[in-house]
């Protein structure tokens, strides 16, 4: 028994555990992923066709996406009916948006594609807030221009087809216009005063999606107006810490280093905040703040995926929601595509790594029980991230 104990002391003394023979990073430096082997392109084509054949499998019949059924005992706040036009809205344009993308030119997945933009041109222009405090349209509009110029991409000779696209962002756009809350920048709830200029917080995130959005209308000959951009970049540089976290919502302000604030529940946001903010010219935003966040988010990557597939948003660990988990890689390879070439393989196959370790047998991707919209949307996401790995 003496033995063991003075063994134990001598491992313990000298480092000998486990834990302690790990190499500690210098004070302050930003944590590194382990090294690892990137995948190879045939591992990642395979798994990109399995998520191209879930989500050609799972298209309605009207050509659109998701739906409110797949209930279960603790559903997010949704009222309906517009509530649901919204999330469909949202999924229907991702999923046509990564079918694009693939590039796959099978007749399935076309014709998948075509009724999805069918749906998108006959629906989206009548998407409006469900109530005075649910303002989940937002998310239709801003991933429906992103749609729209895909869309435009895919037959860039059609002058009608273009056209008529074109009309379309500018109306998606207006309707981000009216939208737009009284400070600047978009959320989805307005639990204040309800009023018809929204009163309720920009979130951080949603900012970011809808800057993403414009910048890419704006690439496509469709200019958002100077006055909403300017004011949504203001609105997203005061919820931006000097660390490059990006806060929840305006308000958490006045908590900087609450949970959801600090490092570890900002992994999801960041990716979008900094690559939105990259995207309009922000000196700041440079590729050493890019690649520190993508370093963050692949040797932290438990912190984010810690509350994948909880049922409660915000239950776990740094407050993180399960439905950032996907969105934030996602965001992660449009931030790799930032990068000059010679820095993108250490992030891509990081990125492809993580997404292959968890596609569903299925071939799907979801991170959030949402009705039936969590498989359509974390396949679309997957999907749009890893083309960006190849």
């Amino acid at each position: 028994m003496a033995t063991a104990f003075a063994l134990a002391a001598v491992a313990l003394g000298t480092g000998g555990c486990a834990l302690h023979k790990r190499a500690r990073r210098p004070e302050g430096a930003p944590p590194k992923p382990r090294p690892i082997r990137a995948p190879s392109r045939e591992a990642i084509d395979r798994a990109v066709g399995r998520g191209i054949a879930f989500l050609v499998g799972k298209q309605n019949r009207d050509g659109s996406w998701g739906s409110a059924h797949r209930t279960k005992g603790l559903n997010i706040y949704a009222p309906v009916p517009g509530a649901h036009h919204a999330f469909r809205g949202a999924v229907t344009a991702l999923c046509v948006s990564a079918l694009i993308e693939t590039g796959d030119g099978s007749a399935a997945v076309q014709t998948a594609i075509e009724r999805g933009e069918a749906w998108l041109e006959a629906t989206l222009p009548r998407l409006r807030r469900a109530t005075p405090a649910a303002i989940y349209n937002n998310w239709g509009h801003a991933y429906g221009i992103q749609a729209f110029v895909r869309m435009i991409r895919r037959r860039p000779d059609d002058a009608a087809r273009r056209a008529r696209l074109e009309g379309l962002i500018r109306e998606q756009i207006g309707l981000l216009g009216r939208y737009e809350t009284a400070d600047g920048g978009w959320g989805y709830y307005d639990f204040k005063a309800h009023t018809q200029k929204p009163s309720g917080s920009p979130t951080s995130f949603l900012t970011a999606t809808v800057l993403v959005a414009f910048r890419e209308a704006r690439d496509a000959g469709v200019a958002p107006p100077k006055r909403l951009v300017d004011r949504a970049l203001a609105a997203l540089r005061r919820q931006r810490n000097p660390d490059h976290t990006y806060l929840y919502s305006a308000p958490w302000k006045w908590r900087p280093v609450y949970p959801i604030n600090r490092p570890g529940g900002s992994l999801g946001r960041s990716q979008a905040g900094n690559v939105a903010l990259r995207l309009w010219g922000e000196p700041d935003i440079t590729d050493d703040v890019l690649k520190t966040w993508l370093d963050r988010l692949f040797a932290r990557n438990d912190w984010l995926g810690i509350g994948r597939k909880r049922p409660v948003p915000h239950e776990s660990w740094f407050q993180v929601a399960g439905y950032f988990y996907y969105y934030g890689h996602y965001y992660a390879g449009l931030c790799i595509e930032q990068l000059p070439p010679a820095d993108r393989p250490h992030f891509q196959a990081h990125l492809a790594a993580t997404l292959l370790r968890l596609q569903e047998k299925d071939g799907s991707w979801w991170d959030y029980p949402l009705y039936d919209y969590h498989q359509p949307y974390g396949t679309a996401f997957g999907l749009m991230s890893l083309v960006r790995c190849r």
